[in-house]
C-alpha cells in the first residue's frame, strides 16, 4: 500500500482468528485500539472466522506489531471487492495496481467447512495470477509488503497487505505433521508454539526442562527429541518410549506440590485445570527461582475470554516486574492453530531464548 493510503485517517483491518472467537478478537482489537488512542469499531459475525475493525480516527499500521492474541493474521485493507464475475483478474487488478508491489501472494479462506471448499479454487487461481503479477512488475522478492486476497466466497473479499517483515503464515493456519513416535497431538502445541514466538521450532536455549502434567508426554517428547533433559512429573503412565530411548526422567507426583531439587532453564505445564491456578504456578516458578522461563497453557473461560485471559497476563506480569534482579519480563501469548479452548503463553527474564 503507497504511504499516503497508510496514513490516512480512515482505514480497515482485517484479522484472521479461529472460528467461534470473533468477539473475543473483536474485544481484543478495541482495547489495543484505545491503547494506541486509534477510535473505531469492530464488525464480526459469529462463527466467520475473522473480524473487521474500522478506523474513524488514526492510523491501524502500528496494531500489526502488537503481537494479539487472538488474532492468526493481521492486515490493512486496500479494498473490499464484491459480486465479480469469473474475470477475477481484471476485476482485481486496479486495486492490486493501486497497492503494489508485493514480496509474497497470500490468497486466503476463512478456517471454516464453507471456507474450506475454495481451496481448490484458490490453487487454481494462484497460477493464473502469479504469472500476470511478475510480469507487470507487482511481485518482487524484496518489497517490503505482502499482499492478501480474503475471499469470503469466491466472488466476495478483501485485498489487504501486511509488512513483510512481520512473519506471518498464510491464512494464518501452520499445519504441522505429527510424526509417528510422538506421544500425542499435543506435541504439535510445542512446535507451533516455538515457530509463533520465535521463528524457528530450534530456537530453545534450554539444556534442561521439567514437564509438569506430563503424561502421556507429547509435550516432554518435543523437548527431550532436542536433547533437553527432562523431568516428567505425572502420577499417570508416560510413553514407555520416551523412557527407554530419550532422556526423560519420570517423576510420580502431583503438578501443583511437586518442586525441583534444584534450578531448570524450562517449565512446562499443559493441564486440564482453572486458569488461574495454572497462571500461579507458573508464576510462582518463575519469581521463586526455579525456572528461567516457563511455556504453559490456559484453559480459557466460557466468557469474557479475552477480558479474563488479559488480566491474568497482567498479574503474571506484575509479580515478573517485581523481581528486577532476574531481568525484564518477556510474555508473549497465542492462540494457535493447535490449541481449542485454550491459549499458549510464553514468558522468561531472558530476552535470548
Amino acid at each position: 500500500m503507497h504511504s499516503d493510503l497508510l496514513n490516512s485517517q480512515s482505514e480497515t483491518l482485517l484479522a484472521l482468528c479461529r472460528p467461534g472467537f470473533e468477539t473475543d478478537l473483536a474485544a481484543e482489537l478495541n482495547f489495543h485500539a484505545a491503547d494506541q488512542m486509534v477510535a473505531g469499531y469492530p464488525r464480526a459475525t459469529a462463527n466467520s472466522g475473522y473480524v473487521l475493525w474500522h478506523s474513524q480516527q488514526g492510523a491501524l499500521a502500528s496494531l500489526q506489531d502488537s503481537g494479539l492474541i487472538f488474532a492468526r493474521t493481521l492486515s490493512v485493507c486496500v479494498g473490499e471487492f464484491s459480486d465479480i464475475g469469473d474475470d477475477r483478474i481484471t476485476a482485481l487488478w486496479p486495486l492490486l495496481e493501486q497497492a503494489g508491489p508485493f514480496s509474497e501472494l497470500y490468497l486466503e479462506h476463512p478456517d471454516t467447512n464453507e471456507g474450506r471448499e475454495l481451496q481448490r479454487f484458490l490453487r487454481g487461481f494462484r497460477k493464473a495470477l502469479e504469472p500476470r503479477l511478475k510480469k507487470a512488475g507487482l511481485l518482487r522478492a524484496k518489497a517490503k509488503q505482502r499482499v492478501h486476497l480474503f475471499f469470503s466466497d469466491s466472488h466476495n473479499g478483501w485485498v489487504s497487505t501486511s509488512p513483510s517483515a512481520i512473519p506471518l503464515v498464510e491464512g494464518g493456519v501452520l499445519r504441522l505433521r505429527l510424526p509417528a513416535e510422538a506421544p500425542s497431538r499435543s506435541a504439535l502445541k510445542v512446535e507451533e508454539a516455538l515457530i509463533r514466538f520465535f521463528g524457528s521450532a530450534d530456537a530453545l536455549n534450554a539444556r534442561t526442562a521439567v514437564d509438569l502434567g506430563a503424561a502421556p508426554g507429547g509435550w516432554s517428547w518435543q523437548l527431550a527429541r532436542r536433547g533437553i533433559r527432562v523431568q516428567a512429573v505425572d502420577h499417570g503412565k508416560m510413553d514407555p518410549r520416551l523412557l527407554d530411548e530419550y532422556p526423560v526422567q519420570h517423576v510420580s507426583g502431583d503438578a501443583f506440590t511437586w518442586r525441583p531439587r534444584s534450578k531448570v532453564d524450562l517449565v512446562v505445564c499443559d493441564v486440564v485445570d482453572k486458569p488461574a491456578r495454572t497462571l500461579q504456578q507458573m508464576e510462582k516458578w518463575l519469581t521463586q527461582g526455579w525456572a528461567n522461563a516457563a511455556l504453559f497453557n490456559l484453559k480459557l473461560p466460557m466468557k469474557r475470554r479475552f477480558q479474563e485471559t488479559w488480566q491474568l497476563l497482567e498479574k503474571l506480569t506484575t509479580a515478573m516486574e517485581r523481581m528486577e534482579h532476574l531481568g525484564e519480563p518477556v510474555i508473549k501469548a497465542a492462540h494457535l492453530y493447535y490449541d481449542r479452548e485454550e491459549i499458549t503463553v510464553w514468558a522468561s527474564f531472558h530476552r535470548d531464548y
